[in-house]
């Protein structure tokens, strides 16, 4: 967990063969966003295939934590990978997601559960 100014990012991480989870909760902002980024990115030079980041938990997103999410499904998809981002039906989170267009590159699922099978 990292906090500074009152506003702690918790990442807690799950793998399984070539996925990996991320459930973030917090804030999603310029000080959360290098420690989502080093951890990201460590699971795609571990060799992850699929990505999973669950969103729900988290209660604001800025434009760094776009930045992040966009950098790492262009690393990712380099490798010929793929991310999934997994947001609560409504909300701040999501109407960020899909204002800004990511739902264009990466795909909006309410549940893991609707993460394709590899």
């Amino acid at each position: 967990m990292l906090e500074e100014a009152g506003k702690p990012v918790q990442i807690a991480i799950k793998r399984q063969g070539r996925t990996a989870t991320a459930r973030l909760a917090g804030e999603f902002d310029l000080t959360a966003a290098p420690l989502v980024r080093e951890q990201l990115d460590g699971l795609i030079d571990a060799g992850m295939q699929r990505i999973v980041i669950d969103l729900r938990g988290v209660r604001f997103l800025d434009s760094s934590g776009l930045g992040v999410l966009l950098g790492r499904y262009r690393r990712l998809s380099e490798r010929g990978g793929s991310i999934y981002l997994v947001t609560a039906a409504e909300g701040s989170v999501r109407t960020v997601l899909e204002m800004s267009g990511v739902r264009q590159v990466m795909p909006l699922l309410a549940s893991e559960s609707e993460v394709p099978r590899a």
